[in-house]
């Protein structure tokens, strides 16, 4: 097999014609030697029997069957697992990322100019909702993470099997899959594009769940968290320790002023701290307590192949 791409869907019924028309009309200006693996994560809308009637006409067509949602990166993790192909595409199923630029993608994996190539986004600055924090989340995670070239990066890619070997290496169970690609090394090139316009439907990612997929990122990569706890817990040390020496000096000079105000803020203030800290160290070991689980990042329902 030359070429294996991997599509994760949930619930999107309306996208799915063209979805295929798209990735298989790009496919096969490359090779005819190709699968397209897509991967329903749990779907509840009538996306499975959409998939099954386009596999009926293209056996190329591939669909793996979750046996619940289980998020995006466990999803792309079960269809990369599957992958037979020399080399592997993925992409997300809302046609926001165009699979016309595998074409460019594979020119320069073959070539072996690359291990891996990532499509980067030229971002344009909104000052709107969703685009503006998805952008200061990118500069400050590239910064606190250590990890080169992360900024304006999804998951739209392709590797060659070397690189994808290393990817299916990682065993952790919370998984932020631009940061592991980014993390193996290898050689890696990009493609730039102008993200378009969801296809049809609505996103499926709230914000909330946007939100924790950065947090996931960044304690992941990151000590910065448990390093700013440090840091604010030292500036708080010597602020008290100068508060308290100013308190001993003014009752030695008998010009202190009786009351309660400043005992209730040191009190509300250290107890503020101790709460935060002890919300990041919680992050910490609720992440360790669910890699010690060891319970399995999907379950297989079926796999039409």
């Amino acid at each position: 097999m030359e070429i294996s791409l991997v599509i994760p869907l949930f619930n999107e019924e309306a996208v799915i014609p063209e979805l295929i028309g798209r990735t298989l009309k790009s496919l096969q200006i490359i090779t005819g030697d190709f699968e397209i693996i897509l991967v329903d994560d749990g779907s509840s809308d009538h996306s499975l029997e959409l998939l099954m009637d386009h596999r009926k006409t293209d056996n190329r067509i591939k669909i793996l069957q979750l046996s619940r949602n289980f998020g995006h990166p466990a999803a792309y993790t079960a269809g990369m697992g599957q992958a037979k192909g020399d080399f592997v595409g993925i992409m997300d199923g809302d046609l926001q990322d165009p699979p016309e630029l595998f074409s460019e993608m594979y020119a320069l994996l073959s070539e072996n100019k690359a291990d891996v190539v990532y499509g980067k986004r030229i971002q344009k600055m909104n000052f709107k909702g969703r685009s503006f924090l998805t952008h200061w989340f990118h500069k400050c995670f590239q910064k606190i993470s250590g990890l080169e070239d992360i900024e304006n990066v999804g998951n739209f890619s392709m590797m060659n099997r070397t690189a994808l070997n290393a990817m299916l290496a990682f065993s952790e169970k919370t998984r932020y899959l631009p940061g592991i690609r980014r993390f193996i090394g290898f050689k890696q090139e990009f493609v730039e594009y102008e993200r378009e316009a969801r296809q049809a439907g609505q996103s499926k990612m709230k914000l909330g769940q946007l939100i924790s997929l950065s947090s996931d990122a960044i304690f992941s990569f990151s000590k910065a968290p448990i390093r700013i706890c440090l840091y604010i817990g030292i500036m708080g040390v010597l602020v008290f320790f100068l508060a308290g020496l100013y308190t001993l000096i003014a009752k030695i000079a008998g010009f202190a002023i009786p009351g309660w105000s400043s005992t209730l803020l040191s009190i509300y203030f250290l107890g503020s701290i101790q709460l935060t800290f002890l919300g990041v160290l919680g992050e910490y070991i609720y992440r360790i307590h669910k890699e010690s689980q060891k319970r399995p990042l999907f379950l297989i329902k079926a796999y039409y192949s």
